[in-house]
């Protein structure tokens, strides 16, 4: 794997072009109720990168005994929902009766399909202490011919995800294939999700996808001369021979995949049709979706303005 990563770097140096990057998006924060996180995609800029179409990072925030994330019931349609955390726990439920603690490492995959509604709150075990939360909260839209699929849920344990080291890059490959391995988390289409942990001045090869982006969780990278500072998500060019370089204690996220062509969004609606988001919006305020056992009393309304 270092030869590889060795003639790459090789590569890069013969390209004038080798480290193009089309955008680098700074994130927008987004207050939750009483709770922010930094909102990269989607932006006016740029609306998806393969199939992810949604990308917030979460904290890491600090909560004192009593408070922590409380997220009513809320609807989904045509996607699936990734949940990663480095730090803390949140409590999955959904309407298909799924009861899931969210710990760091493993993935949490919901596939909202034809129509979910889920929650996500904290064991009372949890928020009875001060604790932290930081995580990535990511969407993925399904293909046209898998939009309306059946409601599923997956949880993947830490344990199941591939984890490798590549030229001293402690790298894991949470969707799809990549540095030679895959890992066992369901896609519908072709996907890319990495992590990768990387001291200052260690570098890595870009993996090749269709389109591809990688956002700095923590740290500070550099392609070439340009530098891609913490918390900004840089959408890279096709262009071979793409080399990350750490100019300081860095985690970060390589995303991307298969484009899958143009998607409506609408508060948490997504679909290739607009006609179907206008169907969804109109099932949430008239109550047709399932109720979250064991949370059926509270839910989010359909906001004023996607009334």
């Amino acid at each position: 794997m270092s030869n590889r990563t060795t003639q790459v770097e090789q590569d890069c140096a013969v390209q004038q072009g080798c480290g193009a990057i089309e955008l680098i998006i700074e994130p927008r924060d987004k207050d939750l109720g009483g709770f922010s996180v930094r909102r990269t995609l989607p932006t006016a800029q740029r609306k998806m990168v393969g199939p992810w179409i949604f990308f917030d990072h979460m904290g890491p925030a600090e909560f004192p005994a009593g408070q922590g994330i409380n997220v009513r019931p809320h609807p989904h349609v045509n996607i699936a929902t990734v949940t990663y955390l480095f730090e803390g726990e949140i409590l999955h439920r959904d309407s298909l009766g799924s009861v899931q603690a969210i710990r760091p490492g493993d993935i949490n995959l919901m596939v909202a399909g034809s129509g979910i509604a889920h929650s996500e709150r904290e064991r009372p075990e949890v928020t009875a202490v001060a604790h932290r939360l930081h995580g990535l909260q990511l969407w993925l839209a399904l293909p046209e011919r898998d939009e309306e699929t059946d409601a599923a849920f997956h949880h993947y344990p830490a344990a199941d995800i591939p984890a490798l080291t590549v030229d001293g890059v402690a790298l894991r490959v949470m969707m799809g294939s990549a540095f030679g391995v895959a890992s066992p988390v369901k896609v519908f289409a072709d996907t890319l999700y990495v992590e990768a942990q990387l001291h200052a001045g260690q570098r890595i090869a870009l993996p090749s996808a269709d389109e591809r982006a990688v956002y700095v969780a923590q740290g500070n990278l550099k392609v070439g001369d340009t530098a891609i500072s913490e918390h900004a998500m840089a959408v890279f060019a096709d262009v071979a021979g793409v080399v990350l370089e750490a100019t300081s204690e860095s985690r970060i996220a390589i995303i991307g995949g298969q484009h899958l062509g143009q998607r409506f969004i609408e508060w948490n609606f997504v679909s290739s049709r607009k006609e179907r988001i206008e169907q969804a919006k109109r099932d949430w305020q008239e109550g047709r979706f399932a109720k979250v056992p064991g949370d059926e009393i509270e839910f989010i309304p359909l906001p004023e303005e996607n009334v």
